[in-house]
């Protein structure tokens, strides 16, 4: 007996091999794998690209204020007395923070001084602390919380007569 290939087809133990081989196309799972790949891809796509702008969000506010403090502390030892001090730190810690682009960003100065009477007087430390905030981009307010944000603060310390303005005749 002579074995022909339609013969080794009908006889094959595969079924589907055979259906295959006669023009019978089975419908499987070709494709599925790019369509979960794609969906995969972007459910952990959106968190992570999230996660990413929200630490640089932070870092900048984090530049923004170390440099607010700096900046505010100088001013402020700068100033003849203390009111037109604290008008000079808040400028620089305003104008600090312009620089990083937290035009709108809340802004609180405290001043504390080793010499509680006259923070201007020789011997005295002046410590400015500034604290702000950063709103964590693409999150609406929840639950009437308000907008979701990370809370920044930094701390300058400068002993008074160490910058001195220097006039010029």
């Amino acid at each position: 007996m002579t074995v022909t290939p339609a013969r080794v087809a009908e006889r094959a133990p595969w079924p589907a091999l055979s259906h295959t081989r006669r023009g019978h196309h089975r419908r499987g799972e070709e494709g599925s794998a790019l369509v979960e790949v794609v969906w995969l891809g972007v459910l952990l796509l959106l968190p992570m690209l999230w996660i990413v702008l929200s630490v640089f969000e932070v870092q900048r506010g984090a530049f923004g204020v170390e440099a607010a403090a700096r900046s505010a502390a100088r001013a402020y030892v700068l100033a003849g007395d203390d009111a037109t001090g604290r008008q000079r730190a808040e400028a620089a810690a305003r104008q600090a923070l312009a620089d990083q682009g937290l035009e709108d960003a809340p802004l609180e100065v405290r001043v504390d001084c080793t010499v509680p009477a006259d923070c201007h007087s020789g011997t005295s430390v002046v410590t400015v602390v500034i604290g702000t905030r950063v709103d964590l981009p693409f999150l609406p307010d929840l639950l009437g919380a308000g907008e979701p944000s990370f809370a920044l603060d930094a701390a300058h310390s400068v002993p008074v007569g160490r910058y001195q303005e220097v006039s010029v005749p």
